[in-house]
Formats: structure tokens, sequence, C-alpha cells
């Protein structure tokens, strides 16, 4: 286990250290002490290492990931895991503004709740959340899955494309275009690997999945003003 401590070590070093470990690395397991809400930690990361942050974090935290598992023991603050392109976040606690923001593969798994926008724009990110989602959750939301095993504000799923949105408990409006839709055979099978993989015990039957109606693909003369 390397150990950093951010009360003596600079966040441009600790990044850069986490930056330089290679594919075939030796150095695959760190801990990171002391985070005290710094922002961008563990960014931009691209080797199969393990990350855990002991503390709370600030603003892109572990953004534009790939490969890396990164492991917070804590809350994070806006766009944690921000165009993340592969492998797994793990915050144990809340997670505040467009969480998985443009996301565009691995999995992000939020213990606690997400405020607004989480996964606004994603583009094939999985995001399982254990609590609820704030409004405009999912808004032009392009492929991916957004798993949430409590409710959802306001304007869910606003102008999506072709993500699956799985909601357990209520929604308190959908946004435009977005419906909801019936759960086949195949989205449950979907649904219970997006379940296992985020540590959930809900059953893929107690959730409503929710998408695109299809109708803002074209331009409609009735819509113009």
């Amino acid at each position: 286990m390397q150990i950093i401590d951010m009360a003596t070590t600079p966040l441009r070093d600790l990044n850069a250290t986490l930056q330089a470990q290679a594919e075939a690395t030796n150095l695959t397991a760190w801990e990171i002490e002391n985070p005290r809400g710094s922002h961008a930690i563990a960014v931009g990361l691209d080797a199969p290492i393990e990350v855990t942050v002991k503390g709370s974090t600030g603003y892109y935290c572990a953004g534009m990931n790939k490969q890396a598992t990164v492991t917070v023991r804590g809350s994070v603050g806006p766009g944690v895991a921000e165009n993340m392109i592969s492998g797994t976040v793990v915050i144990d606690g809340d997670a505040s503004q467009y969480a998985g923001a443009t996301g565009h593969g691995g999995t992000l798994v939020i213990k606690g709740n997400a405020s607004s926008r989480c996964g606004i724009s994603m583009k094939g990110i999985d995001i399982i959340v254990h609590g609820n989602v704030g409004h405009m959750s999912a808004f032009m939301a392009q492929s991916g899955n957004l798993v949430v095993c409590g409710d959802a504000g306001d304007a869910l799923g606003d102008s999506i494309y072709e993500a699956r949105l799985f909601v357990r408990g209520s929604v308190k409006s959908l946004g435009a275009d977005c419906i909801e839709k019936e759960m086949r055979p195949e989205h449950v099978t979907l649904l219970a690997d997006l379940l296992e993989r985020g540590g959930c015990d809900a059953r893929p039957e107690e959730f409503k999945r929710y998408g695109s109606a299809r109708q803002l693909y074209n331009f409609n003369i009735d819509n113009a003003y």
C-alpha cells in the first residue's frame, strides 16, 4: 500500500504520481489521507490501480478516469467522474451536482444521494445511485444506464436520447420526450447485473424503466414559435 498524505503533499504532486503509473505497474494500491475537500483529486488516471481517498473531496474528483478503481470514503463535490472513460468510481457518501457528467464508459456507484443533473449528457457510463437523485438528472443523456434505488426529482430524462433509466421509487416529473417504458426480460437481466455491480440489495422487479419517446429527433413545425 502506497500512502500519500495531502497534509504534506501538494495536489499537483499527488496527481502527477498517480498519473505516472503504467499499465504494468507493481504499485497497484494507493491510499490518500487528509484530502480536506480538495478539488480534482485523482484525475486523469490511466492504469489498473486502486486508489482509496480517506475523506470527502471537492469538485471533479476522479475526472477523466480510465482503468483505475477510485473509492472515496466520504462525500464528493460537483462533477465526480466527469468524462469518465472506463474503470470504477465508488462514493461511500453523497455526490453534489452533475455526477458522471458526459461519462463515456465505466461504472460510477454513489452509495448516498446525488444532487441535480446526475448523469447529464452521459455517453455510455453506468451510474448506480443507492439513494435519490435531484432535478434534471439524465438531461440529454445519450447512452448508458442510470439506476436510482430511491426517488428522482423534477424533469427526469429531459431531452433524452437512447440512455436507459431505472427508478425504484417515485419520479416527481418527467422531462421533455421522456416516458415510462415496458420492462422487458432483457431489461430485467441488464438491471440485475447493474444492481449486483453497484452492491444494491434491491430486486429488478421493483423498478420502472424510462427512456426516449423519440419525438425530438426530427424537426416538427408545430414546435416552432
